[in-house]
């Protein structure tokens, strides 16, 4: 069945590969980035099914505007799929408050200002469907991921509780944690690398860059197959609440179930009877 699908982030990367993907399904798409005339080349200029638009993930005007343009164009939204996101590598003490807050901004608020604009549609509809890219990255902490872990981890907590917020109007989400695919993620448009400031951490700062940038382009995860596995998930009736993407995360994920078991078993004795003791009183 042929569904309207509203994809952020589409100029590159696992975004160009999901609108992709949906055109060849049939599906009408609205493909979305802070320069529309790029992504409009990248995808390949105009299809009839086609609708890109402007749309800065950091700015509710502009997902505001974005909705209402694929609205009079399609007539409704049943898919969204916040994909748009950037990474700030570093040790902690190397990013600054600034560059934390940007991170946050984009990664967490971004998704945040699309679907606040979306879901009055979606609510009248009556029916929809919220996809959420985080990343292993939002499950497990990672050394050199703090500013972009926050960010997942807090896209995390927020689509785990918007369910039951939207669960009554039919609306259904879910959150897309994949390991390392061939995104661009670690290319430097979407990375902002750190710049050792700091004595203690220079030499881990510079070949953990260094690593990481021979890293790009040789993931082991294929983000066409990923974009299909999202078509998928849209096309269920009772979609996935979360999905695990790729071999690594879900090694990852496992392993990080097994952790917190051990320790909520571990903290049984000094903090399973912490209630209120009246005898104190």
């Amino acid at each position: 069945m042929s569904k309207v699908i509203l994809v952020t982030g589409a100029g590159r990367g696992l975004g160009t590969d999901i609108v992709r993907e949906a055109l060849a399904a049939g599906h009408q798409v609205v493909a979305t980035g802070r320069r529309p005339e790029e992504v409009e080349k990248t995808l390949g200029g105009p299809q009839d099914n086609l609708l890109v638009t402007k749309l800065d993930v950091t700015s509710l005007e502009d997902a505001e505007a974005a909705v209402r343009a694929a609205v009079y164009r399609f007539g409704r939204i049943d898919v969204l799929v916040n994909n748009a996101g950037n990474f700030f590598a570093g040790y902690f003490e190397e990013i600054t408050p600034a560059q934390m807050r940007q991170q946050i901004e984009t990664n967490l608020f971004g998704p945040m200002n699309v679907t606040r604009a979306v879901l009055p549609i979606l609510r009248k509809q009556r029916a929809g469907h919220i996809i959420t890219l985080s990343s292993s990255a939002g499950l497990i902490g990672q050394e050199f991921c703090v500013a972009y872990a926050a960010s997942k981890f807090g896209v995390e907590g927020w689509m785990e509780s918007l369910r039951y917020d939207v669960e009554p109007y039919n609306i259904h989400t879910t959150v897309v944690e994949p390991g390392f695919f061939r995104t661009e993620l670690l290319v430097d448009g979407s990375t902002i690398w750190p710049e050792p400031t700091i004595d203690d951490y220079a030499e881990r700062t510079t070949a953990t860059v260094a690593a990481w940038k021979s890293m790009n382009g040789q993931q082991t995860g294929d983000p066409a197959k990923l974009a299909r596995a999202l078509l998928t998930i849209a096309g269920q009736s009772k979609p996935l609440l979360r999905f695990v993407a790729g071999a690594d995360a879900i090694e990852g994920v496992t392993a990080k179930a097994q952790e917190l078991l051990a320790q909520a078993e571990a903290s049984r004795e000094l903090g399973g009877d912490l209630g209120y003791d009246d005898t104190h009183a």
